[in-house]
């Protein structure tokens, strides 16, 4: 009997100490489940390998070919090349790691402000709240894009960290108000109440008990705001309002349209779908990832 045991416990998936199977196993099974999530996942992988190695596979001074202005796409240029003889691709590979790391730093910094300070105003209410929430309203008034064309005048976008900062900053207050709403649903539940009748401290509540409940939304919302980012300080870089002291797929756009005559030129045009077929992939991905992030972090799809 004692062999039977033993046998049957052995055949039974790997668990973590709380009795259930370890998150990434069972982030792993759920994304499998559906090859389009598999996409997803290999996309944003792809992207974010790009970023962190991409600039290493190619000098800090890309070549320039003038034998080669505008080639079209062949083996050796798959994206063609632009008005200098450069390869597309390579442009697109090294200027994938300023926009990538300025677009996660404002992701992490959106999903920080709005998630911490939802949370509070959610469950502590009172003056907490409204103080909370007056400002929240502030930034919701803000008009962001003009507020970064503004800034750029004075704030130095050199270094992807202060482009991300700044759009951390003025993109959490969404983020804030559906937490808050979240918090205030959860709040009356009775694990909630239970929680508080036992004493443990409002930190336990708000992080070990209330965010896992809405682990989902917030992770969801850490992808998009990566793909809101990224079109913004694109967006930034392609009307000029920010030096070009960096090469990325907005500065690209801009040379693109302004300086090569994409929109008039048939030769120009692989420039210009080049950063444009970049974004398209990425933001694919992300759409196609969001489904098994949904799964992942959230309970009661988890439980189904």
């Amino acid at each position: 009997m004692s062999l039977a045991v033993s046998t049957s416990s052995s055949s039974r998936p790997s668990k973590g100490p709380s009795g259930h199977p370890s998150f990434l196993k069972n982030a792993w099974r759920i994304i499998v489940k559906k090859p389009g999530r598999l996409i997803g996942l290999g996309i944003i992988v792809l992207f974010a390998l790009m970023a962190i190695f991409g600039p290493y596979l190619y000098p800090k001074q890309l070549p320039i070919n003038p034998n080669a202005i505008y080639a079209p796409i062949s083996w050796r240029y798959p994206l063609g090349t632009d008005f200098e003889g450069t390869s597309n691709l390579a442009l697109i590979i090294t200027g994938a790691r300023y926009v990538l790391f300025a677009a996660a730093m404002a992701a992490v910094f959106t999903v920080v402000f709005g998630t911490a300070l939802g949370l509070i105003s959610g469950y502590y209410l009172g003056w907490t709240d409204s103080v909370i929430m007056r400002i929240t309203d502030f930034i919701l008034t803000i008009p962001g894009f003009p507020l970064l064309v503004v800034l750029s005048t004075v704030w130095n976008f050199g270094q992807p960290v202060a482009m991300g900062f700044v759009l951390g900053i003025t993109g959490w207050g969404g983020l804030a108000r559906a937490v808050r709403s979240q918090t205030l649903s959860l709040r009356e539940r009775g694990f909630i109440e239970a929680a508080m009748t036992l004493g443990l401290s409002p930190f336990h509540i708000l992080f070990r008990e209330i965010l896992p409940n809405v682990g989902s939304y917030i992770a969801m919302n850490l992808l998009l705001a990566v793909t809101g980012s990224i079109y913004a300080e694109v967006g930034l870089f392609f009307l000029g309002v920010v030096p070009f002291q960096v090469n990325n797929w907005g500065v690209m756009l801009n040379l693109a349209v302004f300086s090569a005559g994409a929109m008039s030129s048939a030769q120009a045009l692989p420039y210009l779908l080049s950063p444009l077929l970049a974004l398209l992939i990425l933001t694919l991905g992300v759409v196609l990832f969001l489904d098994a992030v949904d799964e992942i972090f959230n309970p009661r799809l988890k439980e189904a």
